[in-house]
């Protein structure tokens, strides 16, 4: 019944855009001003002078509305059916090509970050700008950087033919013919500094930003490049694999042929894990804006989410919160606000600790200066140590929570598992584990947990009941799948299942307790128990 499926597929967009119409009428309602949804041409920039200078108070709450729990979900329903729609009534053939030539698009964006095109563009105002003085602006604000292998200047043909790229894929628009303008996708990577101050300072482009736009060139040179040797890592046998080896190995015939065990490896010639790689001096930049990117990725998971997700306000006055390789302290000072009857100890590395405390200013250094949040150098590799001194209550030699956020997925299974081990070690018989990292719904119903190993808050689909829709929403989670596949590229790690959670957790002594998810989101919050 194929009609049937395209038709129950087509009931769920309109479903879903009425649900949207309806909290954005009643939003509008409230404050007595008509609310339309963000248009997809009109720029909405959210770094520098052009966020604050250009935004009317309707599209901030319009902007606003549209990243509300509710209006993500049904936005979340319509891409999934859309996607699977066009997947249905595409050509097959058609489909295949976009999906092997995905990559053009990944190399665009990245053409357009590098080449500060937003900016220029941003500059040049809603009119847009001729492809000619596109090409001349980027010269001149690259400089040396911008010169070709020749010499010769950017050429305004081939850089026309990437931006049409781009705006059929709804990433810029083209206003007349190689006449372009921003919208509100290519708003989104702006850094909001002028073309002027990039061209001055390249080195502090994102300095001061929502650091998304960092997130570009880390993910479209080192993950995109690492993703595109998987299968010559993989599948080292493969005839194109062994020829490339031997392409790339110019050492002499009696040395055996470097056997890369992960594709960024591969991709950049070392046989360096990931991180010592950036390390090194020629990676100055690219460990700068890592470290950068990875306060981009916040979009990706709001913090606060973890306020509602765990019984915090549940836990008796004083219980101690151990953040394993917290960072700075962003998710404790987070919950230290909003819980004052708990105590936080962040661990991470010693040159991380010593720094965090400076970081915090005002409301949050007072968390810190209290004693409320406190730092210790600690090796999420190594065992706990025996206690753990908090100020105000001396030595606590079991805490009541041990929290892990964004951790896990960056290491195989082989190493998270002693992680796990030192924290079980640790515990005493009331100490719980939150792990907060994606948890990955399987592209089937799952009917895993519905006998006696049934977690409580564990869905066995994400799609709405008696929908078409596949059970992890298809497209509409599709990054969290995407990250997936680079934490195997890059570390020989993943983002896991439930069923692999579980598994992992019992290996280490812990039994999984209970996930919660927060709306519209792959991230999950999972709570374990010592065996």
């Amino acid at each position: 019944m194929t009609f049937a499926t395209l038709r129950a597929l087509h009931t769920v967009i309109g479903d879903a855009l009425t649900e949207m119409e309806r909290i954005y009428a009643a939003r509008s309602a409230e404050g007595g001003t008509p609310l339309d949804y963000p248009s997809l041409d009109v720029p909405y920039y959210h770094n520098g002078p052009a966020a604050a200078d250009v935004h009317s108070p309707q599209a901030d709450a319009a902007e606003k509305l549209a990243a509300e729990a509710d209006v993500v979900m049904a936005a979340n329903h319509i891409v999934a059916a859309c996607e699977q729609l066009a997947a249905s009534v595409h050509r097959p053939f058609f489909t295949l090509m976009e999906g092997i030539m995905s990559g053009h698009l990944t190399a665009c964006l990245g053409f357009l970050e590098a080449s500060n095109t937003v900016e220029i563009l941003r500059a040049a105002g809603p009119e847009g700008l001729h492809i000619a003085e596109v090409a001349r602006r980027v010269d001149e604000v690259l400089g040396d950087e911008g010169k070709s292998a020749n010499g010769a200047p950017l050429d305004p043909d081939k850089l026309s033919h990437i931006l049409r790229l781009l705006a059929t894929f709804h990433w810029i628009r083209e206003v007349r013919p190689n006449v372009f303008a921003n919208n509100r996708l290519s708003a989104l990577i702006d850094s909001g500094k002028t073309p002027e101050q990039i061209h001055d300072s390249p080195m502090q482009k994102y300095d001061g930003t929502d650091c998304i736009a960092a997130l570009v060139p880390m993910q479209s040179d080192e993950f995109f490049k690492a993703v595109v040797h998987m299968t010559d890592t993989l599948l080292p046998n493969k005839v194109r694999a062994t020829s490339l080896r031997k392409l790339l190995d110019q050492r002499e015939a009696t040395v055996p042929p470097v056997q890369y065990k992960v594709p960024v490896n591969l991709a950049f010639r070392t046989e360096m894990p990931y991180f010592h790689w950036l390390e090194l001096p020629e990676n100055e930049r690219r460990l700068k804006e890592f470290g950068l990117a990875m306060t981009g990725t916040r979009s990706w998971e709001i913090v606060e989410n973890v306020i509602e997700t765990f019984p915090w306000k549940d836990l008796p006055k004083d219980s101690v919160v151990v953040d394993v390789g917290g960072g700075i302290g962003s998710t404790s000072v987070v919950l230290a606000r909003a819980f004052p009857h708990l105590r936080f100890v962040v661990q991470d590395r010693q040159h991380v600790v010593q720094i965090a405390p400076s970081v915090w200013k005002g409301e949050q250094a007072e968390l810190i200066k209290s004693g409320r949040v406190s730092f210790l150098a600690q090796d999420f590799h190594t065992p706990q140590p025996p206690s753990v001194e908090v100020p105000g209550l001396g030595s606590v030699s079991s805490p009541a929570v041990f929290l892990m956020r964004g951790c896990t997925h960056n290491w195989p299974d082989a190493a998270v598992k002693p992680m796990l081990q030192h924290l079980r070690d640790a515990a005493g018989p009331e100490t719980k584990l939150l792990i907060v990292d994606m948890v990955l719904p399987h592209a089937c119903y799952d009917d895993w947990a519905d006998g006696e190993d049934a977690i409580p808050g564990a869905e066995r689909t994400l799609a709405p009941e008696g929908s078409p829709l596949l059970a992890n929403l298809g497209r509409a989670s599709a990054t969290g799948y995407q990250l997936d596949l680079s934490m195997l590229a890059l570390l020989d790690a993943k983002e896991r299942t439930l069923r692999e959670i579980c598994a992992l957790a019992r290996s280490a002594g812990w039994k999984v307790s209970g996930m919660a998810r927060a709306k519209g989101s792959v991230w999950a919050y999972t709570t374990a128990t010592p065996v």
